[in-house]
């Protein structure tokens, strides 16, 4: 098959590989009809190469229809539609029946420290194979493989395999008053969503983004729309009668423009720890502050006091240096973490299926491609290139 693979820091390729089989009685086999490239897969085409191999298949948001089922798959058939959400989860273990199925104590990676396998994400979560393919093997299938219907569109339902659920995750982390003002700082996929999301929910909703494009996007969905420099802080609390917003989502994480910090360490961090021996670098990126946190450095300065502070975007560095003495002075609330997919599908299935499409998913998408044509859509979508705001791939072209 084919199928998008790592090869080095800034180098991805589509090559033939190998179709996967039925590995284990719970496996399905899905012929992969729609793959989005997410702002995470960013993060391994430009930091985490460390932690990849050569010829690793990349990509977390897949649907498809299913091929083959293994012995002990009971809740699916072939030819179900099925959308397949990023995190490998067991489904009944203590960590996902609390609803956290990043945290899953089947597929948890105890030796490297981190939480549940992700499909196409690096050795610190499993090396698991990814969808950005014509195939995919999805493990645990009766609990990692949502059934959908043949109806609507592929692009109504692929988003449910991460971004949708990880900005309805993040807004509903923020808590956000009744009636109250919520602000998005990053308005691409995520917070494109986010801010929908805020709007559907019956919020006011400030947006924040430097690209003309992602402003003038959300601005169709209601938000009050601000660029991304020096006076954004000053202009979100002018906004509110001084205070702030009640609550900000930064949808943005490690790859935010600038460092925070004014000294541009961390972009030079980042883009040096990819040149570094693995060993070195994987040491590096694990316990250094590598994350650019002008985001939410932002975040904790415009939210007001007593204010909620929800984190969507990934952040890696252990060691970034936070303004622990603003964030206790303002009392502030700080949520955040990968997204528990599985436990939000109930809520935002019947939103995806809704005729009118409430939250826009077919209003996304500004690149529809060819798998074969990923490599240079990589590159587009990290430089914000062509309008760039979402891509999905189409592995049969």
């Amino acid at each position: 098959m084919r199928a998008l693979t790592w090869q080095s820091t800034g180098e991805v390729s589509v090559e033939t590989v190998p179709k996967p089989t039925i590995e284990e009685a719970g496996d399905a086999i899905i012929r992969v009809t729609s793959a989005a490239i997410c702002g995470s897969d960013l993060h391994l085409y430009s930091v985490f190469g460390p932690f990849l191999a050569k010829g690793d298949i990349l990509g977390h948001e897949t649907m498809g229809i299913v091929e083959e089922v293994g012995s002990a798959v009971t809740k699916l058939s072939v030819g179900d539609r099925v959308v397949v959400p990023f995190v490998i989860a067991c489904g009944d273990c203590v960590a996902c029946h609390s609803g956290l199925s990043t945290q899953c104590e089947v597929t948890q990676n105890t030796e490297q420290g981190t939480g549940a396998d992700l499909y196409g994400y690096t050795e610190l979560y499993g090396s698991v194979p990814g969808g950005q393919a014509e195939y995919l093997r999805v493990r645990l299938a009766d609990n990692n493989a949502i059934k959908v219907g043949h109806e609507l569109s592929d692009e109504r339902y692929l988003f449910l395999s991460d971004i949708l659920p990880t900005a309805w995750q993040g807004v509903k982390y923020a808590a956000v008053p009744d009636g109250g003002t919520l602000a998005v700082v990053g308005l691409g996929p995520v917070g494109q969503f986010a801010a929908r999301i805020g709007k559907h929910l019956g919020y006011r909703v400030l947006g924040v983004d430097p690209v003309p494009e992602r402003r003038a996007l959300a601005e169709r969905y209601g938000v009050e729309v601000f660029d991304y420099d020096d006076e954004t802080a000053d202009a979100l609390r002018a906004a509110t009668d001084g205070r702030g917003p009640d609550s900000v989502v930064d949808a943005v994480g490690l790859e935010a423009h600038g460092s925070g910090d004014g000294s541009g360490f961390a972009e030079l961090a980042q883009k040096g720890a990819g040149l570094l021996p693995d060993a070195i670098a994987k040491k590096v990126i694990k316990t250094a502050g590598v994350d650019r946190l002008s985001a939410v450095m932002l975040a904790v300065d415009a939210v007001r006091r007593g204010g909620t502070v929800s984190l969507s975007g990934v952040y890696a560095g252990t060691a970034d240096p936070m303004p622990m003495m603003t964030m206790f002075d303002k009392q502030l609330t700080l949520r955040m973490g990968q997204c528990n997919v599985q436990r939000w599908i109930p809520e935002l299935l019947p939103l995806v299926e809704d005729r009118s499409d409430p939250l826009g998913t077919e209003d996304l998408v500004t690149h529809r491609m060819p798998l074969e044509d990923a490599p240079r859509m990589y590159e587009v979508f990290q430089k914000k290139a062509e309008g760039c705001i979402k891509v999905v791939l189409k592995p049969r072209g």
